[in-house]
């Protein structure tokens, strides 16, 4: 019989299932709302920008996703990020973006850092795998990138010290470092992958790099049943051009993840096909995965034969995101019909169809 004391754990017990029956998640990344109907913001963005999300609007409309986009006018050419486009995205949380262009040289600072920074999307998670039917020099490729987005080279702290001479800082903190780990391990964790490798330079960089590696050492620690591991940048990216398969999880500083990133998806298939998603604890924005700024040659806007693969990937992961999980399985298994039948592909997948007529496609394929 329950003594007055025991009473009190026994209603704990009885009242947390999820004690017992954890639930997992898909993808590891917050999670607002219920499941309701959910507004979204949209950024059609520079360049192909406008197409490929205009695919997304499309294939939403045909299979009747519970989403409404609410969308504003956002160019990489502007001084600052539009205040109306910041407060619709901390109204709705989640955001769809189009690439904007980021000027070379000049006075103008990447909106898309700017974005990053000022919702802190400390997390950039970029899927690089191979696609059924779509002919790769290396199988098995199976690559999960994430990279710390708000520190790094990507600072943005660079001064003239004298006439040609230029300091730019590199800044690495152990709270930063620390979260993006952690990050990286709960995913793998919530994901049932089996290793995390950490890629630095820390044999030259012994201090900022030697920061990193010891917070992702501490965060290994508290997950032994991950296995983890080092390497260095640069025989990283051998190692990736030469066995790929070997890789799993990948957590990154700034500028190693976009490097790594881009590499890793042009072995898996090619940037038009990698989905990816920049997040934070309270918002997250959704664009393209590997070179998120390229906002396409003009040609290809011009002919209307943009690539819309990578950003409707992107939105199921968006719609993962916003706990539709049956709309994203039904767009990612019609999009991957598509790769697998052969028959409609843009120009950098050896094809020469329109944007339209992969949306086309697509929608045919949807159930």
């Amino acid at each position: 019989m329950a003594t007055r004391r025991t009473l009190p754990l026994l209603r704990h017990l009885t009242t947390s299932p999820s004690r017992f029956h954890p639930t997992r998640s898909v993808t590891y990344m917050p999670r607002p709302g219920d499941g309701a109907s959910r507004t979204v913001t949209l950024i059609p963005g520079d360049g192909i920008g406008p197409l490929v999300t205009n695919a997304v609007e499309q294939v939403f409309d045909a299979m009747h996703a519970p989403v409404t986009f609410e969308t504003y006018e956002c160019h990489g050419d502007m001084k600052t990020v539009p205040q109306e486009v910041m407060d619709s995205i901390k109204k709705n949380k989640v955001c769809l973006k189009g690439g904007l262009m980021t000027p070379m040289g000049g006075g103008i600072s990447s909106l898309n850092l700017h974005l990053r920074k000022e919702l802190d999307l400390y997390a950039s998670l970029v899927n690089c795998a191979n696609f059924p039917g779509l002919p790769t020099r290396h199988e098995n490729v199976d690559i999960v990138v994430i990279r710390e987005n708000t520190e790094g080279e990507y600072a943005g702290l660079e001064h003239e010290v004298v006439p040609g001479v230029v300091e730019s800082l590199k800044v690495i903190t152990k709270f930063c470092s620390e979260r993006i780990a952690k990050y990286a391990f709960e995913y793998a964790h919530l994901n049932n992958r089996k290793m995390v490798t950490a890629v630095h330079k820390a044999n030259i960089m012994k201090l900022a790099d030697g920061l990193f590696l010891e917070s992702c050492r501490e965060v290994a620690s508290k997950y032994p049943g991950i296995k983890y591991n080092e390497i260095i940048v640069d025989n990283c990216c051998m190692q990736l051009v030469s066995k790929p398969e070997q890789f799993d999880v990948m957590v990154t500083p700034n500028l190693y993840g976009n490097l790594v990133a881009n590499t890793a998806a042009g072995i898996a298939g090619g940037t038009g096909v990698m989905p990816g998603g920049n997040v934070g604890s309270d918002y997250a924005i959704f664009e393209q995965g590997a070179s998120a700024g390229n906002v396409g040659k003009i040609e290809l806007v011009e002919q209307k034969k943009a690539n819309p693969v990578a950003l409707l990937l992107s939105s199921a992961m968006m719609l993962r995101h916003l706990r539709f999980p049956l709309f994203a399985d039904r767009l990612e298994t019609a999009v991957r019909r598509v790769i697998l039948e052969g028959k409609y592909r843009t120009k950098d997948l050896g094809g020469n169809c329109t944007t339209q007529q992969i949306v086309d496609a697509v929608i045919a394929n949807i159930e």
